[in-house]
């Protein structure tokens, strides 16, 4: 495989924090954090290779913490070398060929309490992001969500967290998981094994700390 994708936004450029608009929730000074406006960004992607049936668009958090006691608390703060785990934002296979971008907003026009549903859309298939799991015990925004929700790192964690936005050019038209979007990270990365012809990725930078570098309020 080569990584011969070049991925590009008009939000913010590779390496940059990510403006507050295409969050899930956004720094506030009186309780910390607030639910912010959830505007999936503009993507664009060049330089796929000859042979490339369809693509793979998926957000990833690599930074989230693998122990969850101390997330959002007032006492204490979550380390930064606490080891890290991945957090799915948003999966949208069997993304065409013909299509090398995405609008602003494709993906998420806005916060949706209870998510918003998986499964097939003009651009592809998409399937169920990790704020389903994040938010299953809370009644209020329980359900499933599908296509891309924002950054919205723990307010106390001392970590800058790194969004990778990441195209994968494949020789297959379907990864095969299914029309109603049903599948999740893990399923839509064992699916890419041996159907990957390049792959790119665009990295943005998020944080709800004012103590941390990086931070933008």
């Amino acid at each position: 495989m080569s990584n011969t994708i070049s991925v590009t936004s008009s939000a913010f450029a590779n390496g940059d924090p990510i403006p507050e608009r295409f969050a899930f929730c956004a720094p506030c000074a009186e309780n910390h954090s607030k639910m912010s406006n959830n505007i999936s960004p503009a993507l664009s992607w060049t330089g796929s290779p000859d042979g490339t049936k369809s693509f793979a668009v998926i957000c990833v958090d690599v930074d989230v913490p693998t122990i969850f006691d101390d997330v959002n608390s007032e006492e204490r703060t979550i380390p930064a070398d606490q080891p890290r785990q991945d957090f799915f934002h948003g999966l949208l296979v069997d993304v065409p060929a013909s299509i090398t971008s995405l609008a602003e907003g494709a993906e998420s026009e806005g916060l949706v309490a209870k998510g918003k549903s998986p499964g097939r859309v003009a651009h592809g298939i998409r399937g169920i992001n990790d704020y389903t799991m994040f938010m299953a015990s809370n009644p209020d925004m329980a359900g499933d969500y599908g296509g891309y929700d924002g950054p919205c790192p723990p307010w106390n964690d001392e970590l800058l967290h790194h969004y990778e936005f990441r195209v994968y050019a494949l020789d297959v038209e379907s990864l095969g998981l299914g029309a109603d979007g049903s599948f999740r990270g893990p399923d839509v990365m064992a699916a890419l094994a041996g159907h990957v012809l390049a792959m790119g990725k665009l990295v943005g930078t998020y944080t709800q700390n004012p103590d941390v570098e990086g931070y933008v309020g």
